[in-house]
C-alpha cells in the first residue's frame, strides 16, 4: 500500500510539474543591464574606475518610492557594503557601511559582515522617509543597522539573543518603525525576535517552531522571513524532517544519517505580531530522501496577502502558493525547466498573483550528480522567471537569462562546512521597483572582466576564483512588470 501511495503522489507531482509548463500564455520577456558595484562610500556605478568590490552573498530590497537598497558581506569581522539607487536600479552608490566602526573608513574592518539581509519598511516614517534595516553575524550576535534618511546614516544596534550561540538571521519590516529578526540558535531552533522601535531594542522572541513540530528542532533548514504589511501576518519559511521517526535517520543527528532528508516544506505562522507561531505544511514530498534544505526556502507576499514559497531539490526550482494566510497550500509547481539545474532560488512578489523568481542555472545536469561535483564546464548565469497569474494552477512562467556567466564549475551547497568552490556563496536576491514594476537582481560573479575594472588580485589567471568573487547587478530595462500601480 505504501509504494502505491508512494507512486500515485509521484503520479501527482509530475502532473503538477506539467501543468506549470502549460496554462496562461508568459509574461513578455525583458532584457537587463549588467555592471559591477564598488566599495568605498560614494562611488556611483557603472561608469568608475572605483566599481569594483570584494564584496558577496548580497541582498536587495525595494522601498514604497521606488528606490533600490542593495547589501553584501566582506565575510565575518569584515562589515558589510550598502548601496542604494534612485533612478530604477540603473546606477548605484555606494552608501556608508551600515556598521558603525567603518562609517568614518574603508578599511574593510568593522563588526557584522556575516550573512547580510536587508528589509524596508512598508511605511513612512515620521521624516518622510522609509526605514532601511541591514542585519549581519558577529561572532557573539546579531547586528542590526537602522537607516531612518533614507541610507544616508545608521544606527548600530548589536542584538542580544537570548540563546549563546545564533546563526544565518533573516530580517523583515511592518509599519513605519516595527522589525523582526529570525536566525538559528542552538540546538538548530528557530527563533523570531522582533523590535517595536525600529531595532533599537529587541525585547520579543518566540520559536518559530510550534510544540506538534518539536521533532524538527535539530533537523531543519532556516528560509528567510516576511511579514505581510496588509495583515500584519509573519511568515518564516523552512524545510525539515516530517516525523518524530526521521530523527533516526536525518541529516544531522540520524545514526543512519543521510537515508532521509528534509523532504518537507514549511511555513511558520503568527497572527499575533511574533509572539506565538503555528506551523503548516507547505508540501511534503512523499521520497524522503530528497532534500529542500538547500540555500534557501524562499516565502514573498505580494499586494493581495497571497503566500508563495519557492523551494529547490537541488535541481530544479518550483513554487506552491496560499490564498488564506499560509495555513492551506498549492502546489508545487515547477518554476524552472526539467532540463539543466536551477538552485539558490529568491522571489518577490508584486501585485496580486505577480511574482518574479531569480536562481542560479546551468545547462549541464546528469541526472545523478549534485552541484558541488559539476565539470568545469558547466556554465552558470543568473535565471529569470516570472509569473503574472502565479496563483492559477498550471499558470505559465516566462524564463530568460539575466546575465553573462558569472562562474564555472562546481557550486558548494554546505555553507561553512563546504570542502568544494563556494565562490557562489549561499544566497542571492532580486527586487521590483512599485513604481516601475521592473526588477533589479544582486548577484555574486567570480569572473574577470578583460574591460574592467576589477578588484585588486583579480585577473586573468586568477579568473573563476576568490580573488576575483564580486557582487554584481543585473536591473530589467523593458519587458513584464510585477506592479501594474503606483503604490501611495
Amino acid at each position: 500500500m505504501k509504494t502505491m501511495l508512494i507512486a500515485a503522489a509521484a503520479a501527482t507531482f509530475a502532473l503538477l510539474f506539467a501543468l506549470a509548463a502549460a496554462g496562461a500564455p508568459p509574461s513578455k520577456s525583458g532584457t537587463f543591464v549588467n555592471y559591477s558595484l564598488g566599495e568605498t562610500t560614494g562611488t556611483t556605478c557603472p561608469g568608475n574606475a572605483a566599481c569594483s568590490n570584494i564584496a558577496s552573498e548580497p541582498a536587495i530590497r525595494a522601498d514604497g518610492a521606488g528606490r533600490f537598497f542593495g547589501s553584501s558581506e566582506n565575510g565575518l569581522g569584515g562589515g558589510t557594503v550598502a548601496f542604494r539607487s534612485t533612478d530604477n536600479g540603473l546606477h548605484y552608490t555606494t552608501l556608508v557601511s551600515p556598521n558603525s566602526v567603518s562609517q568614518t573608513n574603508d578599511t574593510g574592518f568593522a563588526p557584522g559582515g556575516g550573512d547580510t539581509d536587508l528589509a524596508v519598511a512598508p511605511d513612512k516614517n515620521a521624516a518622510g522617509f522609509y526605514n532601511v534595516y541591514v542585519a549581519s553575524l558577529s561572532l557573539a550576535n546579531v547586528d542590526v543597522s537602522t537607516s531612518t534618511d533614507g541610507g544616508t546614516t545608521w544606527s548600530l544596534n548589536p542584538v542580544t539573543t537570548p540563546e549563546t550561540a545564533d546563526d544565518r538571521e533573516w530580517i523583515a519590516a511592518d509599519t513605519n518603525n516595527k522589525v523582526c529578526i529570525s536566525y538559528h540558535d542552538a540546538p538548530q531552533g528557530i527563533t523570531v525576535g522582533c523590535s517595536p522601535n525600529a531595532g533599537l531594542t529587541f525585547t520579543q522572541f518566540a520559536s518559530a517552531i510550534d510544540v506538534n513540530h518539536a521533532f524538527q528542532i535539530s533537523e531543519n533548514s532556516i528560509g528567510n522571513l516576511a511579514i505581510d504589511p496588509g495583515s500584519h501576518t509573519i511568515y518564516q519559511s523552512y524545510s525539515a524532517i516530517t516525523t518524530a521517526a526521521e530523527t533516526a535517520c536525518a541529516p544531522q543527528l540520524g545514526v543512519v544519517a543521510g537515508t532521509c532528508n528534509y523532504h518537507g516544506v514549511y511555513m511558520g505562522v503568527s497572527t499575533d505580531g511574533g509572539a506565538t507561531f503555528t506551523d503548516y505544511p507547505v508540501y511534503v514530498n512523499p521520497d524522503p530522501t530528497v532534500g529542500y534544505g538547500h540555500q534557501f526556502v524562499n516565502v514573498s507576499v505580494d499586494r493581495g496577502g497571497n503566500v508563495y514559497a519557492v523551494y529547490t531539490d537541488d535541481h530544479h526550482v518550483s513554487y506552491s502558493f496560499s490564498t488564506d494566510h499560509g495555513k492551506t497550500w498549492s502546489g508545487p509547481y515547477l518554476i524552472t525547466t526539467p532540463s539543466g539545474t536551477q538552485i539558490f532560488p529568491w522571489s518577490t512578489a508584486g501585485d496580486a498573483g505577480r511574482l518574479d523568481v531569480v536562481y542560479y542555472q546551468t545547462p549541464y545536469f546528469d541526472g545523478t550528480s549534485t552541484p558541488d561535483n559539476y565539470p568545469a564546464s558547466a556554465a552558470w548565469t543568473v535565471g529569470f522567471a516570472q509569473n503574472l497569474a502565479a496563483t492559477t494552477p498550471g499558470s505559465a512562467w516566462s524564463r530568460q537569462t539575466a546575465s553573462p556567466v558569472n562562474h564555472y564549475g562546481g557550486v558548494c551547497e554546505s555553507g561553512v562546512t563546504c570542502t568544494g568552490n563556494r565562490d557562489l556563496y549561499d544566497d542571492f536576491g532580486v527586487a521590483a521597483s512599485p513604481t516601475t514594476g521592473f526588477a533589479s537582481i544582486i548577484y555574486s560573479d567570480d569572473q574577470f572582466d578583460p574591460s574592467g575594472p576589477n578588484s585588486a588580485g583579480c585577473d586573468a589567471t586568477t579568473n573563476n576564483t576568490s580573488s576575483c568573487d564580486h557582487t554584481a547587478i543585473a536591473t530589467q530595462t523593458s519587458g513584464s512588470g510585477i506592479f501594474g500601480t503606483k503604490k501611495k
